[in-house]
């Protein structure tokens, strides 16, 4: 199998791929080679502004879930999170992305009175939600608030896998329908999934990337995943750091024009996890501008990186490390390019 043409593989040519470490150094090399093609050596900062932990969901994964009765909650107000804004944009960050989870304290008349205050603040800014499925109708108002990118990982696309993931209530169907929606409006979508989540098989992970190629996301977010200590699926091992660039890579050789971020799990499982991830094809880094005060209590997983730092301290390190592997940061919006 030709590297180059890997949107062309087969089920078993990318099942041999994924399985296998003995073609990693080739396969790494080639996703790099697409991505500088594509990007040159530019990495683009999304500065990430978790404003909620609260969520009405009970992921069976995820350390804000709905019964985790040890979380410490809290909501960021509009004053707040625009203090975050003017903080990015001063580092030099041109996009935001207000994250958090599944909370209806935040109606569609709040959601749409903050993206609307970004956008009027920092007009050469795009806006990114994260938060969650919603209906067609209220992300056609976030939409015309002003928000223009919006990511919900698909987590996976087989729908027995799903279940396993997830308690009685929640689809992968409708998670799909929510990403058809997305870009029906016109949004770029981002979407992704967890590498090595409980119950996972490469045939899990193939069914992914076909999904993707029905899909055409702009964005595709993926890391390893990492057990919660106050979750079901606290004894499960986590997902490793060789799989993870493993599929970054074959998602760069796959959707060359993508937007793919080294993921901050990924620093997780590794001290120089976001560098390799860079240098496997990926291409953005979410430094996180939240309040310091609430970065620990956003734990979706247990050991989260980067949970103490000011957002100054961050922007510098992120530039060091960036560097230190022979791309740099640039001060751009950091659009997908088709």
């Amino acid at each position: 199998m030709v590297l180059y043409d890997i949107k062309n593989a087969t089920n078993e040519e990318l099942k041999a791929l994924i399985e296998s470490s003995s073609n990693d150094n080739q396969l790494f090399a080639a996703a790099d080679s697409v991505r500088r093609r594509h990007y040159g050596d530019e990495v683009y900062l999304r500065g990430l502004i978790e404003f909620t932990n609260y969520c009405k969901n009970d992921c069976y994964y995820c350390g804000i879930r709905r019964s985790n009765r040890q979380a410490d909650r809290y909501r960021l107000s509009k004053d707040e999170i625009m203090q975050c804004c003017n903080i990015g944009y001063g580092l030099g960050y041109r996009t935001f992305v207000l994250q958090g989870g599944e909370d209806p304290y935040y109606t569609d008349n709040r959601i749409c009175e903050i993206v609307s205050e970004i956008h009027s603040e920092y007009p050469d800014c795009a806006v990114t939600l994260s938060i969650g499925e919603k209906s067609k109708e209220s992300y056609q108002q976030y939409y015309d608030a002003g928000a223009r990118r919006y990511l919900l990982r698909h987590e996976t696309a087989n729908d027995a896998h799903y279940k396993k993931l997830h308690p009685n209530g929640m689809s992968g169907a409708e998670r799909k329908q929510c990403l058809y929606w997305l870009k029906e409006i016109g949004y770029q979508v981002g979407t992704g999934f967890m590498v090595g989540s409980p119950f996972q098989t490469t045939e899990n992970l193939i069914e992914d990337l076909r999904f993707m190629q029905e899909l055409m996301p702009d964005m595709i977010g993926i890391g390893p995943y990492i057990s919660h200590s106050q979750t079901p699926f606290s004894s499960f091992t986590g997902g490793t750091l060789e799989l993870t660039l493993r599929m970054i890579a074959i998602l760069r050789l796959m959707f060359p024009y993508s937007l793919i971020p080294a993921t901050t799990a990924l620093g997780t499982v590794d001290a120089t996890g976001r560098e390799k991830g860079l240098k496997a094809g990926a291409n953005v880094v979410m430094p996180n501008l939240s309040p310091v005060n609430v970065r620990k209590q956003y734990e979706l997983y247990d050991n989260k990186i980067c949970t103490g730092e000011e957002s100054a301290q961050c922007r510098g390190c992120l530039e060091r490390r960036v560097n230190s592997v022979g791309y740099r940061i640039v001060n751009s919006r950091g659009d997908v390019r088709r």
